[in-house]
């Protein structure tokens, strides 16, 4: 799926919100899909209620811009309408529509029952970095609706983004009781095994199949079906997976960037590159933000070739021309691409492009929290440019610097009420501790980061080499060399990984 580099404060926000259903009780389908709920939609418009169970849908099926079209159509119908306007924020293609139609659901919460208004509280609270709020809030509404699967698949989500991830797994299942033909609570299921730990790729694989049978012509349980098959090894099973999933959806440029993530990793770069540009002019001609995202995943082709001027290049050509549109959400493409920048030229060791384009980026992400004006969201921003910061300052051997910045992130995300703020803290004093030579201390900062985090898995096993960890380290390279979903960090580290897995 699409890989947006995102400020923390974004990140929080930018959850999706399983959606809901037909007036107090609900219905069984919606463009012929079996989607039981039992979830409220309060509004007076047939039309705005039969637009956004088609939004519903489209969203399941992983399409954000027809379910943002659709929902777009519901709240034009029923402008009081709050949930068509919380979930035409979840399918946002930019942070200004999110925080423009958050705002109007909030606006409008008094129109909604009480489990939409709970719905909108967690999405507000994700929006202030309110992580235990958001808890308390899905956790309240599956009180509230206890047979309701979309209450169920919120609270799992939460629960996955808390690193609560047993407790997830079984409040997803839960949903899966409760509506086993809901192709969209195995998807979440296979994704929770797929990409957090500890991951089981069976169980994923099983979850997934399950989606194909029940959505046999819908492109994303193919597509989801390729990224299990990748994390497995199977490459070139992925990318016959890819294709069934372009030719459901041949107008969808999504199909065809994962394709080309797989011929990346088999260093086929020219079909690699093709696909990359025929998904970006699909999207272009569907009318979304998308190609802009997709032209970044082109420019790590020049990573996997070992090549990161280039790339660097590349990067910076992308942005300028999304500078000179007028496209939906260029800050945040713009950021994207940046921050993009800031990290390879920084594990390559070009620190003055990494500094030069960290001032950039810091100007965007101030101009950002500027035109949102919450202090959550600036503090976010901050807190993004005080990471960066850090880790420039680690790698440059300024350790005094490195554990200011750390200090100065801590800081800024005192407020959140967030168990996991301080990971990113502890990843710049990790990488701090690694190159001041001091390896215990950098593993045990390290352990306190984000788990799913290869970047620092990969430093972790560098950290293990050092300690006399040499199985341990053996096993991280092993795993992370067959990890195969492309992001900049693996783009980064994987030729070296291949090297150091022997492979």
């Amino acid at each position: 799926m699409k890989q947006v580099s995102t400020s923390f404060a974004v990140l929080a926000a930018l959850v999706l919100v399983a959606g809901c259903e037909r007036q107090e009780a609900g219905i069984g389908a919606a463009a012929g899909a079996d989607v039981v709920m039992t979830l409220p939609v309060t509004t007076a418009s047939d039309a705005a209620r039969e637009d956004f169970m088609s939004g519903l849908y489209a969203a399941d099926m992983g399409s954000n811009p027809e379910a943002n079209t659709k929902f777009e159509q519901a709240v034009g119908a029923d402008p009081e309408f709050a949930l068509g306007y919380l979930m035409t924020a979840s399918t946002a293609a930019s942070t200004e529509e999110f925080t423009t139609n958050l705002a109007k659901a909030v606006e409008h919460k008094a129109n909604a029952s009480p489990a939409e208004q709970l719905m909108i509280d967690i999405m507000q609270a994700g929006f202030e970095n309110n992580a235990e709020g958001q808890l308390a809030k899905a956790q309240e509404l599956v009180s509230l609706q206890p047979e309701s699967p979309r209450a169920l698949l919120r609270l799992g989500g939460i629960q996955a983004g808390l690193n609560q991830i047993a407790e997830s797994r079984a409040t997803i299942n839960q949903a899966i009781t409760l509506a086993p033909n809901l192709a969209a609570a195995h998807m979440q299921l296979g994704n929770n095994y797929l990409f957090l730990e500890p991951k089981d790729f069976a169980q994923a694989e099983q979850a997934f199949a399950k989606a194909v049978e029940l959505a046999p012509t819908e492109p994303t349980p193919y597509d989801l079906m390729g990224d299990v098959h990748r994390a497995q090894g199977n490459l070139e099973a992925a990318a016959q997976d890819y294709t069934m999933a372009a030719e459901r959806a041949p107008d969808n440029g999504s199909p065809l960037q994962q394709r080309g993530h797989v011929h990346s990793f088999l260093g086929n770069y020219d079909e690699a590159r093709a696909d990359y540009t025929q998904a970006m002019e699909l999207e272009t001609a569907r009318g979304n933000n998308n190609a802009p995202f997709y032209g970044v995943f082109r420019a790590y082709v020049n990573l996997h070739e070992g090549n990161a001027d280039a790339a660097i290049a590349e990067l910076r050509e992308l942005a300028a021309s999304v500078d000179a549109t007028d496209m939906e959400g260029k800050t945040d493409l713009k950021i994207n691409a940046h921050t993009n920048i800031v990290q390879i030229a920084m594990h390559y060791g070009d620190f003055e492009t990494a500094s030069a384009t960290l001032t950039d980026l810091s100007g965007l992400l101030r101009q950002q929290a500027d035109e949102v004006g919450t202090d959550a969201f600036r503090r976010g921003q901050e807190a993004t440019i005080a990471y960066w910061e850090g880790m420039i300052a680690a790698r440059q051997l300024d350790s005094d610097g490195a554990k200011a910045k750390a200090s100065e992130f801590a800081t800024l995300l005192e407020p959140d009420p967030n168990p996991r703020k301080l990971e990113p803290m502890h990843q710049i004093l990790g990488i701090n501790e690694f190159y001041q030579k001091d390896y215990a201390a950098a593993e045990e900062h390290l352990a306190a980061g984000n788990p799913n985090n290869i970047y620092m898995q990969y430093y972790q096993a560098l950290c293990h080499e050092q300690t006399g960890k040499a199985e341990e380290a053996k096993q991280i390279f092993s795993d992370l060399a067959v990890y195969n979903f492309n992001g900049v960090n693996y783009a980064m580290i994987r030729r070296d990984v291949l090297a150091l897995a022997g492979m």
